[in-house]
């Protein structure tokens, strides 16, 4: 079997499986899971072990953790025992993240072309206010619709442990650490050589494997480690779940479009004037449509629309291979000083990323490719002559249900794309579906020198390069193209000027469902299939065009720290002290393709007669959109002190600030903190903090080139823009925090408070609210006030130009939105902690704990647009807040485990619970239509409550003499769906799981 010959190669999969190699040469009793405290990590020859401790939250080296801030410690040996999650499997258990990235969710604009990407989310405030560190240096964001560093192209075979800080530290680390601090901190002190590898089976795919190597080296004055690791996962189709793939009539939105094909057409005279109205193809139920017609029905067939469903041509994972080389040295220069350095590449590639067979055709095609009709005297829309094939034998079959007198049809904007239930043609072997791809490559290297300038002052300067680049690539169809071949004249080898239809190597396009011999991704053979009309391979390699944008981003930083005592002494011990600086440059920068580069192919007509002279300038493709080469750049100096005052026994006073400056328009920030930790009773303790924090513009957010999303905009999804703004300023944010700690027997208790108060947030303006706003009344269109936010609107009749054409909701072709200093949230919440552990219970050792947050506010403000108010504020805590600025976010989320060790062998059982929460959206019924094949009127849908998601996982291990410890963990032991969400999947990416019950086995060996 694959499974096991895949087993044989040694194959590991992610993140803590990595995390676990230190373990194999660690005891076999359990260890107690990780509570607020730092972790000790080898000193380096002539430096003290305590000078090296790594503490997340402070810069002050020679000091062990204070526990004046909440630091969670997730150990090698803790996520060994849980079955080595993956990084995604990890953040969504993860009591205080919540709306993580990394699972396919290509229907929301916040991960749309982010296949491949995984991200950490604190507190549920968005990936980009979290401080994502590797060995307490920062690290590049990926540039991609929301930035963020990608998890998944860490070093993940050296990462020894993580540690979490919960609380804002831009006093210590600067912009982005909003939220908290993610630390991933390698494994410098591993002796010898270390190879991994696990197999996880998955119903429905070929499963997820993975494999490392690792080799560590400690003598005389020099410290190595170099560690290999290789990470793939298996593609998980939408039909392979049985809930994935819904009915229209219990989930409208389960990717279900009113601009397929088959699709809705207009007959119309020679010159384009319509002579009825809108009727359905009549494949649609025979391509596994829905029909839904909005007026009383003459014959099934007239009046309305064919629902037809995208959702059966997508993944829920996709296919990944991640590939990770690392190497960190560290070299005794003297008895006092080590210079240490590292360097990691990382890529990782999404060949097949699934998506709609084609997209639908926002702009209509140019005059030179319609020059037999008028469509300003009718429809804006693809025209098919009487003469095409496809469509003489759709009158055939369907006889009367198109004027005798039509001189054929026209198919309209956002009703329309060349392909959809039929697959495309040009992928027969992806089961019709178009077929993406995403890549990204990281390389970083660093480069410190570090020692004692005297026996109690520390010095460390440092240097970071990090460069990330991401690949996207998608295939759309170029509109005048797709116009020509419905008159005939498609094909590379056609001569247009030559005018001969359908002959001398032109081709027909056949718009109709009678194209299609089945719906491959339902599986569901045509009825209507008519073999002489089909499209071929051939033709729709000519209307494709090829989406493609190469972004960059890079990072350089210089850091110089200066820490140790002051020769103070106070009745608590020592005063110590950090001092520095640092300087960052940040730069962004964006590559099209010629097909989607608007110098290149800036006409809808450049394809197919050369054009370089248009106005608007709108681009070929039909629905992704085009752009222009940019680049930005960013300068930051930085000045920061921090205290550590132990006032008196027992009492730990925390004093931190930093100052950075981002020149230009962008300004300067000034944030300090205090925290203090009092140890009341030598089993009880309280500590709290104050702080501001803050977060910069990101570059690729100050340039003015469009990211294109794909939104759902009334019942139709349609491209948005989001432009970038050079006006952009920080966000703030004033952060306040207080908890208890018990220590007492084995027995450790914790308890936080944590409240946010976020100003100028970044933000996109969300489409779907403008839309709402404007088209609430009727009138608003022709209201002076709502003018600028109309223009922000492209209308399926107006020619590409802002604002032009019939302003109504059901005519929106695309929309522009930018990123906004535009709202505020409040936030707050309890995070609890517990764990106990006892040793001599039956022979071995007993380890009980848990972790528990609850959101109990999070409060987002108004948002105006263009002066118009289009998002009233409103409570996220506990919604699924789809199409507003706020992630999904329960208020409870919940672990807890169980775990004994007895000789060479350990158990653990863990618990995962996800609260119910909320759907916020109003409209929660099918709008009022009559449904061919169900029952009339409107018909209330679940998913108003998104239901609690629990889980339990065991794992089992066994630690052999020979070095060799294998684990056998089975997740979700109960083979638990995720709770229906009303989304394209019918669940939510963001917080729980597609892969219902899995076995892993993982084999670890050391010599």
């Amino acid at each position: 079997m694959r499974a096991f010959t895949t087993l044989g190669h040694l194959s590991l999969t992610a993140l803590a499986t990595s995390l676990a190699i230190g373990s194999a040469q660690a005891q076999v009793a359990p260890m107690p899971a990780p509570t607020p405290t730092s972790e000790q990590t080898p000193a380096p020859a002539g430096a003290d072990q305590a000078a090296d401790i790594i503490v997340t939250g402070s810069l002050i080296r020679g000091s062990s953790e204070t526990g004046t801030s909440p630091v969670e410690v997730i150990s090698g040996q803790d996520l060994a025992r849980q079955g080595s999650p993956s990084p995604v499997e990890l953040l969504k258990t993860l009591t205080v993240s919540s709306g993580v990235l990394g699972d396919s969710n290509s229907f929301d604009t916040r991960s749309q072309g982010s296949e491949g990407i995984a991200t950490v989310n604190l507190r549920g405030l968005g990936p980009s206010r979290t401080l994502v560190l590797l060995n307490s240096k920062r690290l590049v964001n990926a540039g991609i619709n929301v930035p963020a560093v990608d998890i998944n192209l860490l070093p993940l075979a050296a990462i020894g442990r993580v540690e979490v800080l919960k609380d804002g530290a831009a006093a210590t680390y600067g912009s982005d650490a909003i939220a908290g601090v993610v630390n991933f901190i390698t494994r410098i002190n591993q002796k010898g050589f270390l190879v991994t590898g696990d197999y996880k089976q998955i119903k429905g795919s070929d499963g997820d494997y993975g494999g490392s190597i690792s080799f560590g080296h400690q003598a005389d004055g020099l410290r190595l480690l170099v560690a290999a690791g290789y990470q793939h996962r298996s593609e998980l189709r939408t039909v392979d779940r049985d809930f994935a793939v819904q009915p229209y009539a219990n989930n409208p939105e389960a990717g279900f479009s009113a601009g397929g094909s088959p699709g809705s057409f207009v007959p119309v005279t020679g010159g384009g004037t319509p002579l009825a109205g809108l009727t359905v193809d009549r494949s649609c139920a025979a391509l596994g449509g829905t029909l839904a017609a909005t007026g009383t029905l003459s014959a099934p067939a007239a009046n309305g629309a064919c629902y037809t469903q995208g959702t059966p041509f997508n993944a829920l994972t996709d296919t990944e291979n991640r590939y990770q080389i690392y190497t960190e040295v560290g070299i005794d220069l003297t008895d006092r000083f080590t210079f240490e350095a590292s360097a990691l590449y990382a890529m990782s590639d999404v060949p097949h990323a699934r998506t709609s067979p084609s997209y639908l055709l926002t702009q209509a095609p140019s005059r030179s490719a319609l020059p037999t009709i008028n469509p300003t005297v009718g429809v804006a829309g693809y025209f098919v002559p009487a003469s095409n094939p496809g469509y003489q034998a759709y009158l055939q079959q369907n006889p009367g249900t198109v004027p005798a007198s039509a001189a054929g049809v026209v198919f309209p904007l956002l009703r329309f794309r060349p392909f959809f239930s039929g697959g495309n043609p040009l992928f027969p072997d992806d089961f019709g579906s178009s077929d993406g791809k995403r890549q990204s490559e990281s390389i970083r290297f660093t480069a410190a020198i570090k020692g004692k300038l005297t026996d109690d002052i520390n010095l460390d300067t440092s240097f970071t390069y990090h460069d990330y680049i991401r690949d996207v690539r998608g295939v759309d169809e170029f509109g005048d193209r797709v116009q020509l071949a419905l008159r005939g004249l498609g094909g590379s080898g056609c001569n247009v000027a030559a005018n001969t239809p359908g002959q001398n190597g032109c081709i027909y396009l056949n718009p109709f469902g009678n194209a299609s011999p089945s719906n491959p991704g339902l599986g569901v053979a045509n009825s209507t299939y008519v073999p002489g009309v089909a499209n071929s391979t051939e033709l729709a390699q000519y209307l494709s065009g090829q989406y493609s944008n190469k972004v960059e981003t890079q990072l350089y930083v210089g850091d110089v720290t200066i820490s140790g005592k002051t020769g103070i002494e106070l009745p608590g011990g020592a005063l110590a002290f950090a001092i520095g600086g640092q300087y960052r440059k940040t730069k962004f920068s964006t590559q099209f393709g010629n097909d989607s580069n608007l110098a290149a192919t800036p006409c809808r007509d450049t394809p197919v007669n050369g054009n370089l002279t248009c106005s608007p300038v709108v681009g070929a493709l039909g629905f992704l959109g085009s752009g222009r080469n940019g680049s930005a750049s960013g300068n930051v100096k930085a000045a920061f002190a921090e205290l550590r005052a132990p006032l008196f026994k027992g009492l730990d006073l925390q004093l931190a600030a930093r100052y950075e400056d981002y020149g230009g328009g962008v300004g300067s920030t000034f944030d300090p903190k205090v925290s203090a930790r009092y140890q009341a009773l030598s089993w009880l303790a309280f500590r709290g903090s104050y702080s501001t924090t803050f977060r910069g513009p990101p570059d690729q957010l100050r340039n003015n080139t469009p990211d294109t999303t794909l939104q759902l905009v009334g019942r139709n999804f349609v491209p948005i823009d989001t432009f970038g703004n050079s006006s952009l300023k920080p966000e703030t944010a004033t952060n306040y925090s207080g908890g208890v700690v018990i220590e007492a027997g084995g027995f450790d208790f914790n308890v936080d408070y944590f409240k946010f108060k976020l100003r100028d947030l970044i933000v996109a303006e969300p489409a779907a609210n403008m839309a709402t706003a404007l088209f609430a009344n009727p009138g608003n269109c022709a209201d002076p006030a709502f003018a600028a936010l109309r223009n922000r609107f492209q209308f399926t009749n107006g020619g590409g130009v802002p604002g032009a054409g019939t302003c109504s909701l059901a005519t929106v072709s695309r929309v522009n939105t930018r990123q906004v200093n535009a709202a505020a949230v409040n936030t707050s919440g309890i995070d609890v902690q517990l764990t106990y552990h006892k040793r001599d219970v039956f022979g071995g050792t007993l380890g009980l704990g848990g972790s528990l947050s609850y959101v109990i506010d999070y409060n987002v403000s108004d948002l105006s647009v263009e002066g118009i108010l289009v998002q009233s504020g409103f409570d996220a805590a506990g919604k699924l807040n789809s199409g507003t600025i706020a992630y999904p976010l329960p208020r409870w989320k919940g672990q807890a485990f169980v775990d004994y060790g007895h000789g060479i062998f350990s158990a653990r059982a863990t618990l995962n619970y996800i609260g119910s929460y909320r759907d916020q959206r109003d409209t929660l019924f099918v709008p009022r239509v009559d449904l061919v094949g169900l029952s009339a009127g409107s018909q209330q849908l679940n998913g108003q409550k998104i239901g609690a998601f629990t889980t339990a996982d065991i794992s089992l291990r066994a630690q052999l003499a020979t070095g060799t410890t294998i684990n056998l963990t089975v997740l979700n032991v109960t083979d638990e769906d995720p709770p229906f969400a009303r989304l394209n999947y019918n669940y939510d990416p963001f917080t729980a799981s597609a892969l219902k019950r899995q076995l892993k086995i993982g084999v670890t060996q050391s010599f």
